[in-house]
C-alpha cells in the first residue's frame, strides 16, 4: 500500500476548525464597533499563521485557513455571488443531538439579479493562505459550498421569476459562475479545492427527499441533476487541480439535520460525479453501513471520516484500523483515506469539544494513515 502523492491525502481533514478565543473576542469587538476592518483582519491573520502550523506540526500534508473568517462554512460565500442578496427574515433549520433539538436561523436568500462573479470570492482569503503554507510541503486547500447549496435551501420559491423564469437560465448563470471562480482559484496557486455539499447527503434521508418536493422539486432525481451541474461547473477545471467534494449530514453545534445511509444516492455520486475523490461522513450508526463503497469506480478515491468532531473523546487507533478494513471488503483499500467526519466547527460556534482535542484528533487521524497506508 502507497502513501498518495496528490489531493486527498491519506491523512486529510475537511476544513474548519475551531475558532481561537482571541479570534472570537476580536469578532464582537468588531460587531460592537470597537475595532474596525483591518484591527479584525490583522487578529484574523494572526490566528491562521498560528493554525497553519498547527497542521502542520501533527503531520496533515494539507492545510486550510480553518475558515476562520467565515460565520458560516457556505452562506459567507454565497452571498458574494453576483445576484444574491439576503431576504428578510431567517431560514429555519432543525438539528438534531443527544439532548434533543436545537433551531438554527441562518439568513434566508433571494436570487434577484443575473448570477455571477465579479470579484474572486475569496481569493484575499486564499492568497493569504497559500503564503502562510509557504514552501513547507504542505498544500493549502480551500473549501467552498457546491453549486447545489445555492439551490437547495429555498429551491425555486428564492429563485426571482423576473430574473429566471426558467431553471435552465438559472443553472447556466450559476454553473458559469463557478466555472469562472475555479479558473481564477487555480491562477492564484490553488491545487486543491473541495466542493462541501450537504445536500447530497441530505437526499438520502426520506425526510429530505420530501422536503424537496415541498419546495417545488423532484425528490427522487434532484441528487442527479446536482450532480450533473457540478460536473458542468467542473468541466473546463486547469489540470493539476484537484477537487473533492465533502457530504455530512449537517453540522452545528455538534448537532446534525439528517439521517440515513448513502444508499440512496451512491450510484450516481460515484459513477457520475467528476470530482477525485469524496469526503464522508461513517462516524456513527445514524451514517449507514459501508455497502455502498461497492459502486465506487477504480481512480476514485474515499476518504473515510470514521472520527467525529462532534465530541471530545477520542477514538482508539485499533477501532478505526477495524473499521477501515471493514470498508476495504467493498472498495480496495487503496482507493481509501481517513479522516473526521465533517469540520470542527461549520459555523463561528463551534462544536462541543475543546481545542487539545480536536488537535488529538488530527494527530490520531495522521497516525492511523501512516500505520495502515505507510509514511
Amino acid at each position: 500500500m502507497s502513501q498518495r502523492n496528490r489531493p486527498p491525502f491519506r491523512a486529510d481533514h475537511v476544513g474548519s476548525l475551531l475558532r481561537p478565543p482571541g479570534l472570537l473576542h476580536a469578532r464582537a469587538e468588531h460587531a460592537a464597533g470597537r475595532i474596525d476592518d483591518a484591527e479584525l483582519r490583522a487578529a484574523e491573520d494572526g490566528a491562521i499563521r498560528d493554525v497553519v502550523a498547527m497542521q502542520r506540526d501533527v503531520g496533515l500534508r494539507s492545510a486550510t485557513d480553518g475558515e476562520f473568517r467565515r460565520a458560516s462554512w457556505h452562506m459567507d460565500f454565497i452571498y458574494q455571488l453576483d445576484g444574491v442578496t439576503k431576504a428578510p427574515g431567517d431560514l429555519k433549520v432543525q438539528f438534531h443531538n443527544a439532548e434533543g433539538d436545537i433551531e438554527f436561523t441562518p439568513a434566508a436568500m433571494q436570487i434577484d439579479g443575473k448570477l455571477g462573479v465579479s470579484e474572486t470570492i475569496f481569493g484575499e482569503d486564499f492568497a493569504f493562505l497559500r503564503d502562510a503554507v509557504g514552501d513547507s510541503g504542505v498544500t493549502p486547500k480551500l473549501t467552498i459550498p457546491s453549486p447545489s447549496m445555492v439551490h437547495y435551501r429555498g429551491g425555486r420559491a428564492s429563485i426571482d421569476d423576473a430574473v429566471y423564469p426558467d431553471l435552465d437560465a438559472f443553472w447556466a448563470d450559476l454553473t458559469s459562475a463557478y466555472a469562472e471562480e475555479v479558473r481564477r482559484v487555480a491562477e492564484l496557486g490553488c491545487t486543491y479545492l473541495q466542493f462541501d455539499d450537504t445536500s447530497l447527503a441530505y437526499l438520502n434521508d426520506p425526510a429530505q427527499r420530501q422536503h424537496v418536493v415541498d419546495i417545488g422539486g423532484d425528490g427522487e432525481h434532484q441528487h442527479e441533476t446536482y450532480i450533473k451541474h457540478i460536473n458542468e461547473a467542473l468541466a473546463g477545471r486547469p489540470e493539476g487541480l484537484a477537487v473533492t467534494t465533502h457530504m455530512c449530514r449537517g453540522n452545528f453545534r455538534s448537532s446534525w439535520v439528517a439521517e440515513g445511509g448513502y444508499d440512496f444516492v451512491a450510484e450516481a455520486l460515484f459513477n457520475d460525479l467528476d470530482v477525485d475523490g469524496f469526503f464522508m461522513e461513517w462516524d456513527d450508526a445514524r451514517s449507514g453501513g459501508f455497502e455502498p463503497l461497492r459502486f465506487v469506480p477504480k481512480g476514485k478515491v474515499v476518504v473515510l471520516g470514521l472520527m467525529t468532531t462532534k465530541r471530545g473523546e477520542l477514538e482508539s487507533a485499533d477501532d478505526l484500523k477495524r473499521r477501515v478494513e471493514e470498508a476495504s471488503r467493498f472498495v480496495d483499500v487503496d482507493q481509501l483515506c481517513l479522516s473526521p467526519q465533517c469540520g470542527f466547527s461549520s459555523t463561528v460556534e463551534g462544536n462541543a469539544l475543546t481545542y487539545e482535542e480536536e488537535v488529538a484528533k488530527l494527530r490520531r487521524v495522521v497516525e492511523v494513515s501512516s500505520d495502515i497506508w505507510g509514511a
